[in-house]
């Protein structure tokens, strides 16, 4: 099966060769940034089965983890398509809603519940981890 997706204006775009490893809903606070204070979901593939093209651009910091994060999100429309970890090369991570089929990415973990804030819409048919769980793949 191959995945495809990219952003908003169709200037990024990206091909997957594998199976997701894992999709969670994450409500860190660097994730409620991205998604203008709601929660991301993120799905997760194998590195070496991503293929990506297009002007992306790179923003870097230290994540709550204590891991440094490389976020790239198109230049020109500004979506967040991919995060990676520095710990965790062999992994790269997707935003749900820049799949062309949105209906693959389907939760199977809410992470950092413990930033959320009260009014936060958590799914309570999904298992919950109050922090960082311990890496998928």
């Amino acid at each position: 099966m191959t995945i495809s997706g990219g952003c908003l204006c169709r200037a990024v775009r990206y091909t997957v060769a594998a199976d997701a490893l894992a999709t969670r809903v994450c409500w860190c606070r660097d994730c409620q940034y991205l998604a203008a204070g709601s929660a991301t979901v993120n799905v997760v593939f194998p590195t070496a089965a991503v293929t990506m093209t297009g002007p992306l651009r790179d923003y870097s910091s230290i994540a709550d983890s204590g891991n440094r994060m490389h976020r790239q999100f198109c230049e020109r429309c500004g979506t967040p398509v991919t995060s990676t970890s520095e710990a965790r090369p062999h992994l790269t991570i997707l935003r749900a809603g820049t799949l062309d089929e949105p209906e693959l990415a389907k939760p199977s973990l809410t992470i950092w519940t413990d930033s959320a804030p009260s009014w936060a819409c958590v799914n309570e048919a999904l298992p919950r981890a109050p922090r960082q769980p311990p890496p998928a793949g």
